[in-house]
């Protein structure tokens, strides 16, 4: 027996959890704990927002957005889904055509008069272009949710965080420093934890991101493990799984085994740590009926304003900085992705757009000639 989602209430109804449990957890600092409260009533204003475009113009508006703001890195990580599709380079001399600062500005600022909640900052490394990260601070009815090599993060930055709590720094490591340090570079993981011990002397609330493999699931899931992160004062969690868009590294991709046990971890950790919030992607659409990617639950922009599926599907019909959100949205390459999953598009836990990359490619061609 199929049991039908609605969405649009499941995700909102996931969002007013995370504000709540996100209040609940900063409520010895009034600076954060009034911030949160802040979010947590414009965050039901925001759903009211998405239903309203629902009503009047007949389309969804997905809860977040994730947006790779920057072109170039100070790393060189092994298996980097943005070097593979060509996002990241070297240097800001290499970087393709960048949208402005202030046309990031004005396509947030977009997306929140729809009610979209949230957006992810990637790159690249996305805390090498503060210029944009000045100009979408200022879209006040969004969080913006960094996610950084940490590398970077020092007294410029800190006073920048402290003034923009809508800035929330999401910290990358592979767990161990060993991990860290084999994917990420020398001293990597050191500099990583040096800026979580500032973020914390900062009381700032802030997190961290861990790329998940069948090699590591298991250590950075641990009790011990999560104990370390609350040690150093993480407040959330986002565990991504591998994808191998690098030849060689299937074998680091999750089976269909390894997500259920991945679940059946996440599980247990969700009941035993209630002040951390605790993220899986893409794990977690098996629970919303499957991938929430081109619009159903997010879509990706890349540095130059186009609109993609997601990070691992980078393919476009189209461009924000020309279209709109809303015209994004509507794309024709969106439509017919909807449609295809809807179709029979099983979720097995992994990546659906991976898998079927090249279907997506020939239906971005289709769109290009029609």
């Amino acid at each position: 027996m199929t049991t039908t989602i609605d969405l649009a209430a499941y995700m909102s109804g996931s969002i007013s959890r995370i504000m709540a449990k996100a209040y609940k957890n900063v409520l010895s600092n009034p600076r954060e704990a009034k911030f949160a409260f802040r979010m947590q009533q414009l965050f039901a204003k925001s759903e009211k927002r998405r239903r309203k475009v629902k009503e009047q113009e007949g389309f969804n508006v997905p809860p977040f957005l994730i947006s790779s703001i920057s072109t170039t890195c100070n790393l060189h990580c092994k298996g980097c889904y943005a070097r593979s599709n060509g996002i990241a380079e070297d240097k800001e001399d290499d970087r393709k055509a960048t949208i402005t600062p202030g046309q990031w500005q004005q396509i947030f600022t977009e997306a929140a008069d729809m009610g979209i909640n949230f957006s992810l900052l990637a790159g690249g490394e996305p805390m090498m272009r503060k210029d944009i990260l000045e100009a979408v601070a200022e879209v006040k009815d969004m969080i913006f949710p960094i996610f950084t090599n940490g590398t970077l993060i020092g007294p410029a930055y800190l006073e920048f965080l402290r003034k923009h709590l809508n800035m929330v720094p999401i910290i990358s490591i592979e767990g161990t420093a060993m991990g860290t340090d084999e994917r990420r570079g020398q001293g990597v993981f050191r500099r990583a934890m040096q800026s979580m011990e500032l973020l914390r002397q900062e009381d700032l609330f802030f997190g961290t991101s861990i790329t998940v493999t069948t090699e590591n699931y298991q250590m950075v899931t641990s009790s011990a493990f999560i104990d370390q992160l609350r040690g150093y004062g993480c407040k959330i969690v986002f565990f991504i799984e591998y994808v191998p868009t690098e030849g060689g590294t299937e074998h680091l991709a999750f089976s269909d085994e390894h997500v259920v046990e991945m679940e059946q971890l996440l599980e247990q950790r969700r009941e035993e740590y209630e002040d951390i919030i605790f993220l899986s992607f893409p794990g977690d659409e098996k629970a919303l009926g499957g991938c929430l990617a081109s619009g159903r639950g997010f879509f990706h922009i890349g540095p130059d304003g186009s609109a993609e599926p997601c990070p691992f599907s980078p393919f476009s019909d189209s461009n924000v900085v020309e279209l709109g959100v809303r015209g994004a949205l509507q794309s024709p390459l969106f439509r017919k992705i909807r449609a295809a999953r809807a179709l029979g598009w099983e979720h097995t836990g992994g990546c659906t757009l991976f898998e079927h990359r090249e279907e997506i490619e020939r239906m971005t061609e289709q769109t290009k000639v029609s």
